[in-house]
């Protein structure tokens, strides 16, 4: 039981943060149908039944999916409410929390089976949409920030509602429209989607912003709180991924104007475009389910970092630490016996000497980032050089070595604990586990690099999982007592996780375009992992 509620935080965001995604792709999905699958099915030159049927497909295993995560978000709160409030069952699953859970997954479930039947001849779903989205997205909006506010509840409740809207027809509307661009041949029926679906857009972008303003206004209150709290930290990323997605937008909205003009113009352009939408959308929703785990900034008046401290902690330092103190000098080298002094569960405080072994761990494996991203960028700019820094995926294999030896001062070849003994912390077998990915993928990529592997799937396998991972760290938070601290070191997190989104999703567009925007893309990726290697060599905790 204390490990699931050790994990129960993390857990809680990845759940939210799923329930949120397939929220906007099943309401999306139904917005898609209402407001341009029925109405334009007519003018679609006969492909009008076959995209309702796909939609309602995709609309059905959402809802499914949503239906499933809910159940499991309550399930999962019922349990940590049990554990740490030591109360009984029937008490946990009646919390307000748990109810709106429950309640969402029965509208889940009323939506996917509308469309189940809907895709057998029904056309009770037709009349029903409007009423069961806005219900899900209402009974969502209850789960907020909002209802907690003693002042502007109704107008804060009634901004995540419009908030949520936008989303969904938006960011949860692209893949509907992908799959229209894919199933409408007739170039002229084609040019008519995205034409209406560029409306919908621009509609649906308004909705969010205005909600998202009025949000951020009640719940930041001051600029030094934007960055100076780990609200106000997540607030900042999420606008500058949407900031992303509005220059992709704007992208595939002048795309659109052309296929206006030229029904076979840049159809590739706009899918390749709507795609890495899909990916940096999905990126912009967890940052929305981490956001609504964290105390609203306007809350810690008086536990915020200074401006100048944030300047403090960020200004890069010569030089850097490329030696470590003695493991002795360590608090993994403390004594048992002053071990036990310290109160159950409770963990030595960290002393100069651990922090210097942290920035030494940090500032080394920026060393072997930065050395890939070289590599990688030479790569396409020098033939010369091409064959030999090919293998720029095998310095994985080195930052591997680095983790395993460093990653667990404690821990075997360094520590007192031995390998097979420290695998009964979760913490140290995620990082073994980590050490494990990374040696497997840095061979996997080099094995595609050098065309050994020809699977098609093979090369997007590198710009999922470095998109992926940065998602995670952008959406992780660090527990500490202290909330000053906590939002210094997530200061140094975010440049890092969204650096590493445009690492991911760049490449994803290397692969999938052609032309002078392919390269531009092959350029990009290499340079945000040559930032990334650089703010983690330039990295500090003091």
């Amino acid at each position: 039981m204390q490990l699931f509620v050790d994990i129960y935080g993390f857990l809680a965001v990845v759940l939210r943060g799923f329930i949120l995604a397939a929220q906007s792709v099943t309401v999306g999905g139904l917005a898609f149908l209402l407001m341009l699958v029925w109405p334009l099915a007519p003018r679609l030159a006969g492909a009008g039944n076959a995209l309702e049927r796909r939609a309602l497909q995709l609309v059905f295993i959402a809802a499914c999916a949503l239906g499933v995560a809910e159940a499991l978000a309550a399930a999962a709160l019922t349990v940590m409410l049990v554990g740490t409030l030591e109360i009984a069952l029937h008490e946990a699953a009646g919390a307000r929390a748990v109810a709106v859970d429950l309640m969402a997954g029965v509208i889940a479930s009323v939506i996917a089976l509308s469309a189940w039947r809907a895709q057998r001849g029904g056309a009770a779903i037709r009349s029903a949409a409007p009423v069961l989205s806005a219900l899900l997205l209402g009974v969502q909006a209850g789960s907020t920030h909002a209802v907690s506010q003693f002042e502007g509840a109704v107008a804060l409740s009634a901004a995540e509602f419009l908030h949520m809207v936008g989303a969904a027809v938006w960011i949860g509307g692209i893949p509907y429209f992908l799959m229209a661009l894919t199933d409408v041949p007739d170039p002229q029926a084609r040019a008519l989607v995205a034409r209406r679906f560029s409306h919908m857009s621009v509609g649906a972008v308004t909705t969010l912003l205005a909600g998202g303003l009025l949000m951020a206004v009640f719940y930041v209150a001051a600029p030094p709180a934007i960055y100076g709290t780990s609200y106000g930290l997540m607030l900042s990323a999420k606008i500058v991924l949407l900031l992303g997605l509005l220059l992709l937008g704007g992208l595939n909205f002048l795309a659109v104007r052309k296929l206006e003009n030229e029904p076979a113009g840049p159809l590739l352009r706009t899918r390749r475009f709507a795609e890495t939408e899909i990916g940096i959308g999905l990126t912009v929703i967890f940052c929305a389910a981490s956001l609504a785990s964290l105390p609203p900034a306007r809350d810690l008046p008086n536990d915020r970092a200074s401006f100048a401290e944030i300047l403090d902690r960020l200004e890069p330092r010569f030089p850097i630490r490329l030696d470590s103190p003695d493991f002795e000098a360590l608090s993994a080298a403390l004594p048992p016996e002053a071990l036990k002094e310290l109160p159950p569960g409770a963990q030595p405080p960290r002393s100069a000497a651990d922090i210097a072994w942290s920035e030494y761990n940090h500032h080394w494996a920026g060393i072997f980032v930065f050395i890939m991203g070289v590599m990688a960028l030479l790569e396409r700019a020098s033939r010369r050089l091409a064959p030999v820094v090919q293998h720029w995926p095998l310095v994985f294999l080195g930052l591997a070595g680095f983790l395993f030896l460093r990653a667990d001062e404690a821990v075997w070849p360094l520590g007192r604990l031995g390998l097979i003994e420290s695998l009964r912390d979760p913490e140290i077998a995620q990082h073994r586990l980590l050490t494990l990915l990374i040696v497997a993928f840095g061979l996997f990529e080099w094995q595609v690099r050098l065309g050994r592997i020809k699977a098609w799937w093979a090369a997007y396998v590198f710009p999922i999982s470095v998109a992926t991972a940065a998602a995670f760290l952008l959406t992780h938070s660090h527990a500490l007592a202290n909330l000053k601290e906590e939002t210094l070191i997530e200061i140094t997190h975010t440049p890092l996780a969204l650096a590493g989104v445009a690492a991911g999703w760049s490449r994803w567009l290397e692969l999938r375009l052609d032309g002078d925007a392919k390269k531009i893309a092959g350029f990009v990726w290499p340079t945000a992992f040559m930032i990334v290697g650089l703010s983690l060599i330039f990295y500090r905790e003091a």
